[in-house]
């Protein structure tokens, strides 16, 4: 399997996506864009701390942020994003191929587990 380096960008998005903070900032930036003010009011830390958080989030494309006067505001950028999906679809393909294989396998099986041929031990029933 070929090696890739730590520093793609899969792995910086999949990196930043391990926080659960940064998780919740996306998920408030789906509302439409925000100023660091903003988002720093939703969350129990320093604005500092946001501020790192969204610089990870940018750096990787994740969000993008526009200056306006004093004030930075964010947006999700959907690009990331979509290449994961691209990255994940063979898996999806995988596990969706092997879900209708037990599907096909548990409509065979009778709905009653007393139904079923199981073997008895020896000496059990009469």
């Amino acid at each position: 399997m070929p090696q890739r380096l730590k520093t793609s960008s899969t792995d910086l998005v999949f990196g930043a996506l391990a926080n659960p903070t940064r998780r919740e900032i996306l998920d408030l930036l789906l509302d439409g864009e925000q100023s660091v003010q903003d988002i720093a009011e939703r969350f129990d830390m320093a604005r500092p701390s946001v501020s790192e958080h969204l610089k990870v989030l940018r750096d990787c494309g994740l969000v993008g942020e526009e200056k306006r006067g004093r004030h930075r505001f964010y947006r999700v950028e959907p690009q990331p994003l979509h290449d994961l999906q691209s990255w994940l679809a063979p898996f999806e393909r995988f596990w969706r191929s092997r879900m209708r294989a037990l599907g096909t396998v548990l409509d065979t099986m009778p709905d009653d587990p007393a139904d079923s041929a199981a073997p008895r031990s020896p000496g059990a029933g009469a």
